[in-house]
Protein backbone atom coordinates (compact mmCIF):
# COMPACT_ATOMS: atom_id res chain seq x y z
CA UNK A 1 0.00 0.00 0.00
CA UNK A 2 2.80 2.39 0.90
CA UNK A 3 4.46 1.63 -2.45
CA UNK A 4 1.21 2.49 -4.25
CA UNK A 5 0.93 5.83 -2.41
CA UNK A 6 4.57 6.67 -3.22
CA UNK A 7 3.98 5.85 -6.91
CA UNK A 8 0.87 8.04 -6.97
CA UNK A 9 2.78 10.94 -5.41
CA UNK A 10 5.65 10.51 -7.86
CA UNK A 11 3.29 10.48 -10.84
CA UNK A 12 1.48 13.57 -9.53
CA UNK A 13 4.71 15.50 -8.90
CA UNK A 14 6.18 14.69 -12.32
CA UNK A 15 2.89 15.14 -14.21
CA UNK A 16 2.28 18.66 -12.90
CA UNK A 17 5.17 20.29 -14.82
CA UNK A 18 4.17 18.42 -17.98
CA UNK A 19 0.60 19.72 -17.72
CA UNK A 20 1.92 23.25 -17.22
CA UNK A 21 4.18 22.90 -20.26
CA UNK A 22 1.20 21.70 -22.30
CA UNK A 23 -0.85 24.67 -21.08
CA UNK A 24 1.99 27.05 -21.90
CA UNK A 25 2.26 25.68 -25.44
CA UNK A 26 -1.51 25.85 -25.93
CA UNK A 27 -1.75 29.39 -24.55
CA UNK A 28 1.10 30.64 -26.72
CA UNK A 29 -0.42 28.94 -29.75
CA UNK A 30 -3.76 30.74 -29.24
CA UNK A 31 -2.04 34.12 -28.90
CA UNK A 32 0.15 33.43 -31.94
CA UNK A 33 -2.87 32.48 -34.04
CA UNK A 34 -4.73 35.63 -33.03
CA UNK A 35 -1.70 37.84 -33.79
CA UNK A 36 -1.33 36.17 -37.20
CA UNK A 37 -5.04 36.65 -37.88
CA UNK A 38 -4.76 40.38 -37.20
CA UNK A 39 -1.77 40.64 -39.54
CA UNK A 40 -3.83 38.80 -42.18
CA UNK A 41 -6.80 41.11 -41.48
CA UNK A 42 -8.86 38.01 -40.72
CA UNK A 43 -10.92 39.55 -37.91
CA UNK A 44 -13.32 36.59 -37.91
CA UNK A 45 -10.44 34.21 -37.09
CA UNK A 46 -9.06 36.59 -34.45
CA UNK A 47 -12.55 36.79 -32.92
CA UNK A 48 -12.63 33.01 -32.35
CA UNK A 49 -9.72 33.34 -29.89
CA UNK A 50 -11.55 35.92 -27.76
CA UNK A 51 -13.32 34.67 -24.65
CA UNK A 52 -17.10 34.65 -24.34
CA UNK A 53 -16.85 37.73 -22.06
CA UNK A 54 -14.90 39.67 -24.72
CA UNK A 55 -17.33 38.55 -27.40
CA UNK A 56 -20.31 39.71 -25.31
CA UNK A 57 -18.57 43.03 -24.64
CA UNK A 58 -18.00 43.82 -28.33
CA UNK A 59 -20.92 41.96 -29.86
CA UNK A 60 -19.42 41.14 -33.25
CA UNK A 61 -16.06 40.68 -35.00
CA UNK A 62 -16.22 44.04 -36.77
CA UNK A 63 -16.49 46.07 -33.55
CA UNK A 64 -13.82 43.91 -31.97
CA UNK A 65 -11.48 44.46 -34.94
CA UNK A 66 -12.12 48.20 -34.89
CA UNK A 67 -11.24 48.35 -31.18
CA UNK A 68 -7.97 46.49 -31.77
CA UNK A 69 -7.05 48.58 -34.82
CA UNK A 70 -7.68 51.88 -32.99
CA UNK A 71 -6.73 50.95 -29.43
CA UNK A 72 -3.93 48.43 -29.97
CA UNK A 73 -2.24 49.35 -33.28
CA UNK A 74 0.85 47.36 -32.24
CA UNK A 75 -1.35 44.24 -32.11
CA UNK A 76 -3.17 45.07 -35.35
CA UNK A 77 0.21 45.33 -37.14
CA UNK A 78 2.52 43.16 -35.05
CA UNK A 79 5.97 41.80 -35.77
CA UNK A 80 8.31 39.31 -34.08
CA UNK A 81 6.22 38.21 -31.09
CA UNK A 82 8.38 36.92 -28.23
CA UNK A 83 6.79 35.05 -25.35
CA UNK A 84 8.13 35.99 -21.95
CA UNK A 85 6.92 34.74 -18.57
CA UNK A 86 3.65 32.98 -17.96
CA UNK A 87 2.44 33.61 -14.43
CA UNK A 88 -0.71 33.26 -12.39
CA UNK A 89 -2.52 36.48 -11.41
CA UNK A 90 -5.60 36.15 -9.22
CA UNK A 91 -5.91 32.52 -10.29
CA UNK A 92 -5.74 33.21 -14.04
CA UNK A 93 -2.80 32.59 -16.38
CA UNK A 94 -1.22 35.83 -17.60
CA UNK A 95 1.16 35.54 -20.57
CA UNK A 96 3.57 38.42 -21.19
CA UNK A 97 4.31 38.99 -24.89
CA UNK A 98 6.82 41.38 -26.43
CA UNK A 99 5.99 42.55 -29.96
CA UNK A 100 7.24 45.13 -32.41
CA UNK A 101 5.00 47.56 -34.23
CA UNK A 102 5.42 48.66 -37.85
CA UNK A 103 8.11 51.18 -36.81
CA UNK A 104 10.10 48.52 -34.98
CA UNK A 105 9.20 49.91 -31.54
CA UNK A 106 8.87 47.33 -28.76
CA UNK A 107 5.67 46.85 -26.77
CA UNK A 108 4.92 44.51 -23.88
CA UNK A 109 1.43 43.16 -23.38
CA UNK A 110 -0.12 40.91 -20.79
CA UNK A 111 -2.66 38.42 -22.12
CA UNK A 112 -5.12 37.10 -19.55
CA UNK A 113 -6.20 33.61 -20.52
CA UNK A 114 -9.24 31.54 -19.60
CA UNK A 115 -9.88 27.84 -20.08
CA UNK A 116 -13.19 27.23 -21.84
CA UNK A 117 -14.94 24.23 -23.35
CA UNK A 118 -13.37 25.37 -26.65
CA UNK A 119 -9.86 25.42 -25.14
CA UNK A 120 -7.81 28.42 -24.05
CA UNK A 121 -9.15 31.84 -25.03
CA UNK A 122 -7.99 35.41 -24.53
CA UNK A 123 -9.94 37.14 -21.75
CA UNK A 124 -8.18 40.53 -21.81
CA UNK A 125 -5.03 42.31 -22.97
CA UNK A 126 -3.14 45.07 -21.18
CA UNK A 127 -0.36 47.22 -22.55
CA UNK A 128 2.57 47.30 -20.11
CA UNK A 129 4.74 50.40 -19.86
CA UNK A 130 8.36 49.68 -20.74
CA UNK A 131 11.28 51.52 -19.21
CA UNK A 132 13.95 51.26 -21.89
CA UNK A 133 16.14 53.98 -20.40
CA UNK A 134 18.06 51.64 -18.08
Amino acid sequence: MRYLIMMFCAVFVFAAPAAKAQDTDAIQSVISRQLAAFNDRDVDAAWTHASPMIQRLFGDPERFGSMVKNGYPMVWDNRDPQFLELRMVDGAPMQRVMIKDLNGDLHALDYKMIATSDGWQIDGVWLIALDLTT
